[in-house]
């Protein structure tokens, strides 16, 4: 028999002691981790992040996901190998829920102490941005009269509320700011491993030409880091490399 939603989340809020209010704030993968964890007991809890809130989070807590899968040989990578694996999120702990029923020993789990005791805050879903629709009233309501201007401090009757507009904007402009900063420290987080990849392979490159030697395959992978849509060549593997040198 197929778990409710209401069945899965009070079956998941006892066993992690979390407070989700919706199925959809598994999204983050760390109450998934976390399942895990309470069979097998042996997950890298202090690397979950179970307050999540930008997408490359997201990605972190599946890709530990997806090394307990094969480390377990469980066979579910279909759906953690997906892009966005955390959108169908009903029918991926469905299958959770089945398979802790089917695996998991009575042993009894401390889901607080397993976190260190950090504190877990419910994840929010995303709201959508406004519709078009919406966002055409709140213009109408701010500047796109028929001839003429609002006196200062007051509104043309039967016009929307300006408060109303301003507020409405207000949220899209404070959801948008949201969304760049996790763009940013997605970007960054990728950039500083492509960055530790390029030392390595330089300090490794060059350890290899002293002993009069060359790996073709560290010269492929220098070839991806410099290259560019107009091309770049690689420089020579002997360079210094500036520690402060972007790509």
């Amino acid at each position: 028999m197929t778990a409710s939603r209401t069945d899965l989340l009070n079956w998941l809020n006892e066993l992690l002691q979390i407070n989700y209010s919706k199925v959809e704030q598994c999204g983050t993968g760390g109450a998934y981790c976390q399942i895990l964890d309470s069979i097998y007991g042996d997950l890298p809890m202090n690397r979950v992040k179970m307050n999540a809130k930008h997408e490359y989070e997201y990605v972190a807590n599946y890709k530990i996901m997806q090394t307990a899968f094969k480390a377990k040989k469980i066979d579910k990578l279909d759906i953690v190998d997906n892009q966005y694996p955390y959108r169908d999120n009903l029918e991926f702990l469905q299958w959770m829920k089945r398979f802790w029923d089917a695996n998991y020993g009575g042993q009894g789990y401390d889901a607080v102490a397993r976190r260190k005791g950090a504190p877990v805050e419910a994840p929010a879903t995303v709201a959508p941005l406004a519709t078009s629709r919406a966002t055409s009233s709140a213009g109408l309501g701010v500047g796109s009269r028929a001839g003429g201007r609002t006196p200062i401090g007051g509104h043309r009757s039967g016009s929307a509320q300006p408060n109303e507009a301003v507020q409405q904007l207000q949220a899209q402009v404070k959801e948008l700011s949201s969304h760049l900063e996790g763009l940013e420290k997605e970007r960054d987080f990728y950039f500083e491993k492509l960055r530790d990849i390029e030392i390595l392979v330089q300090a490794q490159m060059e350890s290899l030409e002293g002993e009069g030697k060359e790996d073709a395959t560290l010269k492929d992978i220098q070839k991806i880091l410099y290259s560019t849509e107009e091309g770049f060549e690689v420089p020579d593997a002997g360079a210094p490399v500036d520690e402060e040198e972007t790509f």
